[in-house]
């Protein structure tokens, strides 16, 4: 909570701002760091309240993919007729989750996650090819706005792994390359942070020292991160989408 006691020593502020710079740096470029951010604050804050930690988290998450998003728009074109609707979708799906992620423990969720990405991952292992070239699709004009409804509840009531199923329901159903993903994910990130933050505040559940230490170091890891992408292209994304998604489904299996 934002009047909550904690301590902080100088290796606990060390951990967080290394956690929230190499968080940074991997959500920009393929998604998935609450992996880094989430784990690393429940471990230092053990006694925090778990509604605390996910408001902390966001308030250090929108820095980093606010800065992400502002620097794929400046290199990347991005069809506003597809992304905004997606967007105020994935901000409806994310105030509903956050309200649920004050009354419900994510335990029961976990299981489910792991079989999802397990698919995911071996799908994206079998198709080489995948999601290194734009494909033009005759897609719904509904299809976007429901992936981010879907995907949007799932960030504001969890979290870690959002920017990685953002990424792969454009590549899959839309026929978006990667790269062009990761930049359109990262807009509807700042609209699933700033949803959660509307239901998180509020509620006093942001312990804002600890955000104001993460933040800047997560700014700076989400612009080299996108610079990166932006340089080595979508098949250096996909690397790291498959390696942040084997990373993710390790940590689920030891949790579970």
């Amino acid at each position: 909570m934002s009047g909550q006691l904690v301590e902080i020593s100088i290796w606990i502020v060390l951990i967080c701002v290394a956690a929230a710079f190499l968080a940074g740096f991997v959500d920009a470029v393929a998604g998935g760091g609450g992996l880094i951010q989430l784990p690393v604050l429940l471990w230092t804050f053990p006694t925090a309240p778990l509604a605390s930690i996910l408001g902390t988290n966001k308030a250090v998450s929108i820095v980093g993919t606010s800065t992400a998003a502002n620097t794929y728009r400046k290199k990347i074109e991005v069809n506003a007729k597809q992304l905004i609707p997606m967007m105020s979708a994935a901000f409806v799906g994310s105030l509903c989750g956050a309200l649920l992620a004050t009354n419900i423990s994510r335990d029961i969720f976990e299981p489910i996650i792991l079989i999802i990405l397990i698919a995911v991952g071996t799908f994206t292992v079998l198709r080489p090819d995948f999601g290194k070239l734009e494909t033009i699709r005759k897609v719904s004009p509904a299809v976007a706005p429901l992936i981010g409804l879907v995907i949007g509840f799932y960030d504001g009531l969890i979290g870690p792994g959002t920017g990685m199923f953002l990424l792969f329901s454009l590549v899959s159903f839309v026929g978006t390359s990667f790269l062009g993903a990761s930049a359109i994910a990262k807009f509807v990130n700042v609209a699933t942070n700033l949803a959660a933050l509307i239901i998180f505040i509020p509620g006093g559940h942001v312990i804002w020292l600890v955000a104001a230490l993460m933040a800047p170091a997560n700014l700076i890891g989400g612009y080299l991160g996108a610079r990166t992408a932006l340089d080595r292209g979508s098949s250096f994304v996909r690397y790291t989408f498959l390696l942040v998604l084997a990373a993710l489904v390790i940590r689920l299996v030891i949790t579970i």
